[in-house]
């Protein structure tokens, strides 16, 4: 099924072989290309499935490919696999129009059903989305320090750095985390930034 064809970018072989074995014994359709380039130049139009993409490539960038394959007039939802450290990247990618971005060395099911979700909604989710509207009703439980400490999160700070920009401890910082964390119900950093992104407030 053509909503079912993953095409995978990424310059690194064996992460490629090792994503197409993951994805063809789940049944998905698998396309295999070193560049961003390689997949602008065969990509056909109309285009079915999603691109799952590494953020971080020579020449041609996962961020650089979302914006030729949107200026090309592709829609097909876009995942990012990004490293660690790479939130504002993937906050950016979000921006541009990824669906998701998932962070290097993941969990095969992490990134099973971050392709599943992306290959159903066939783009960013709605605003109308009532998951997104509950986390934005979330985000207002905060106080006003959690809400600092979820901006710099979403900019990329790690907890030393972001104790540093308000003046408190690393230990302090790890304590408010987990307190928005628990408060927002996201289940990890990626989700949190997804949201926030989605929600207009990154």
């Amino acid at each position: 099924m053509a909503n079912e064809l993953v095409h995978v970018v990424d310059d690194d072989e064996a992460m490629r072989d090792s994503v197409a074995f993951l994805l063809g014994t789940e049944g998905f359709e698998v396309r295999l290309y070193e560049a961003g380039t390689d997949l602008l130049d065969r990509l056909p139009k109309p285009a079915g499935g999603a691109v799952l993409t590494d953020i971080r490539m020579p020449d041609v960038d996962g961020l650089e490919l979302l914006r030729r394959l949107r200026a090309a007039g592709h829609a097909l939802p876009v995942v990012m696999m990004t490293g660690h450290g790479d939130v504002p990247l993937a906050v950016e990618a979000m921006k541009l129009g990824a669906c998701d971005f998932i962070e290097k060395p993941f969990d095969d099911e992490a990134l099973l059903q971050a392709l599943r979700s992306a290959l159903e909604r066939a783009g960013p989710a709605a605003p109308a989305d009532p998951g997104l509207r509950e986390f934005v009703r979330r985000i207002g439980t905060l106080s006003e320090r959690e809400r600092q400490v979820l901006d710099q999160l979403v900019a990329g700070g790690t907890s030393k750095e972001i104790g540093r920009v308000l003046d408190i401890s690393p230990r302090t910082v790890e304590i408010y985390r987990a307190k928005l964390m628990a408060k927002t119900q996201a289940a990890n950093l990626q989700e949190l930034v997804r949201w926030a992104v989605l929600a207009g407030i990154a």
